[in-house]
């Protein structure tokens, strides 16, 4: 009997490891290029240390959570800095359109705000041009799943807030701060749709 159950027991433990892992019902291009973003999200969050060593000087504006303090985060407000848009995995209330919208919107923010300070500070040319890429790659996952573009409106107003050195080192180092925080958050929702299936009545 004892012998009986070992067998069935090992049957089992063959038959679940065995089974296939649930992947995604979307298309290999889309795959291909939310892969490619992937890499290049990985890619900028490795570059963020760098860039703010080099272009960030003054006393105390680190990458280190504890140092962030009231004050600074008053400075965003100061600043008119916006928030990026609150990413998420997909899911049947957060849309695989939303999703990848905001992603968008986000990566188009920074980019923005890396293009207002680059008339202040050279060193920000390179994460530039790897969120321009970025930008790319989400488009095309946006064409080949043929998703609903949804609009969301994250206006700049920074360049005219940039009165001296202070403010604009202050602007680089929330900014890259942001950046950074954002891209953790693009790498958890990249991998959640590795996996997701999209709804039947949602695929094309």
């Amino acid at each position: 009997m004892l012998s009986l159950l070992a067998a069935l027991l090992h049957y089992f433990l063959v038959v679940v490891q065995s089974a296939p892992v649930s992947s995604s019902n979307l298309s290999p291009a889309f795959t291909q290029a939310s892969n490619r973003a992937k890499m290049l999200v990985e890619k900028i969050l490795r570059d963020i240390p760098t860039v703010h060593g080099a272009t960030v000087s003054t006393e105390g504006l680190t990458l280190d959570p504890s140092t962030q303090t009231t004050n600074l985060q008053m400075m965003v407000a100061s600043l008119g800095i916006p928030a990026a848009p609150v990413l998420k995995p997909p899911s049947e209330r957060f849309t695989l359109d939303v999703c990848v919208s905001r992603m968008s919107a986000g990566s188009q923010l920074y980019q923005g705000l890396l293009g207002v300070l680059s008339n202040s500070v050279s060193g920000l040319s390179d994460l530039q041009a790897d969120l321009r890429d970025l930008l790319t790659h989400l488009n095309k996952m946006k064409e080949e799943a043929q998703l609903e573009v949804v609009d969301q409106d994250l206006s700049l107003d920074l360049a005219r807030r940039l009165h001296g050195n202070y403010e604009v080192q202050v602007a680089v180092h929330l900014s890259l701060t942001q950046l950074r925080s954002f891209c953790h958050d693009l790498i958890r929702s990249l991998r959640a749709i590795a996996t997701y299936r999209r709804p039947a009545a949602a695929a094309h």
